[in-house]
């Protein structure tokens, strides 16, 4: 049953914003909370997104959500290890993301913000400043590729003379942006809130980072022209556990995980969202971009659950006027 139409009461339906927060792999839950929004007939008139949510947000609006969804379920271990190109002497991240941003130009091509449906913001962080910044215009694929670029993992992007990492960084869940934005009604997905869900994730206390043996994969996939020793002394501390506590990936990667959760606290505690979505993902690792199907099955789980609360909030925001959305950028406000 549709809930998004009409507003009930004779009332005007508000204009939606919907903050998609950032969370690495668990991004993925994205992708079944917006197919389970559209089937309530909620949908956006302001998106933004924060790292792995400005991505899916982003393809979400250009129409790219199936392509997004058929590449991510079809993600196996292997197809993973395609992907890192590591690059550990030069650039500002250990892996380069240059076949990941191939894979994008290929179904985005040149296409821009500014041709996208409805207002669309991707937030990063300038590195030298630590400000919070909202891509607004400009090609799509360069904004989200600023917003998900995790310090460490990727190296930081350089977008009108300043460079960019990870929106996640400032603001993880961008209920504020919406808001700007001119959303009457903002709906939150939050990717961290299932702290206490690593109870559910059987096996060791300290598991790996990408839920498997990433580096003895590495070494059993790759050519014989590249042996498993070409791989080098570094890359095997980053990825190898040899002794019971986290690899050095592991505690790089949970650490930002650890910062994130205590951000988004903090940040939905003075900026509360209209509704607040929750997927339950804490068993699912920062990194386990292999486990697409439990993501996306979770992110409908947690829709179909705050149906009462989205009723609710649809019924009391559709008694007030439907305004038209504000870009602070296209009206000369700074955006940072």
């Amino acid at each position: 049953m549709a809930i998004g139409n009409g507003g009930g009461a004779g009332g005007r339906r508000p204009r939606i914003g919907i903050a998609l927060g950032g969370g690495v792999a668990r991004g993925w839950a994205h992708i079944g909370a917006l197919r389970a929004l559209k089937r309530y007939g909620i949908e956006a008139d302001i998106v933004c997104g924060a790292s792995v949510g400005a991505l899916v947000g982003g393809l979400h609006l250009a129409g790219k959500l199936d392509e997004l969804e058929s590449w991510v379920r079809g993600l196996t271990r292997l197809k993973i290890v395609g992907y890192l190109d590591l690059r550990l002497r030069r650039g500002g991240g250990l892996i380069g993301g240059d076949r990941l941003m191939a894979e994008l130009r290929q179904h985005l091509g040149d296409l821009r913000i500014e041709e996208l449906p409805c207002p669309y913001a991707a937030i990063t962080t300038d590195l030298v400043t630590g400000h919070e910044v909202w891509l607004q215009q400009g090609e799509l694929v360069d904004a989200m590729r600023a917003s998900f670029s995790l310090p460490g993992v990727f190296p930081p992007v350089s977008i009108d003379g300043r460079w960019m990492i990870d929106g996640a960084l400032v603001n993880p869940v961008p209920v504020s942006a919406c808001r700007a934005l001119g959303a009457q009604m903002v709906i939150a997905i939050n990717l961290s809130g299932d702290i206490l869900g690593k109870a559910r994730k059987p096996g060791a206390s300290v598991p790996t980072a990408a839920g498997f043996d990433l580096l003895r994969l590495v070494e059993e996939e790759m050519p014989e022209s590249r042996s498993p020793s070409a791989i080098g002394a570094l890359t095997r501390r980053i990825f190898r556990r040899d002794y019971e506590g986290p690899s050095l990936f592991g505690v790089m990667v949970s650490s930002l995980g650890i910062v994130t959760d205590r951000i988004t606290r903090s940040r939905l505690a003075g900026e509360p969202p209209d509704v607040h979505i929750v997927p339950r993902l804490g068993h699912i690792g920062l990194t386990e971009f292999d486990r697409a199907d439990d993501c996306i099955r979770e992110g409908e789980a947690a829709v179909e659950r705050a149906l009462p609360d989205l009723h609710d909030a649809l019924a009391v925001f559709a008694t007030g006027p439907r305004e038209s959305a504000r870009d602070p950028v296209r009206e000369g406000r700074p955006a940072d």
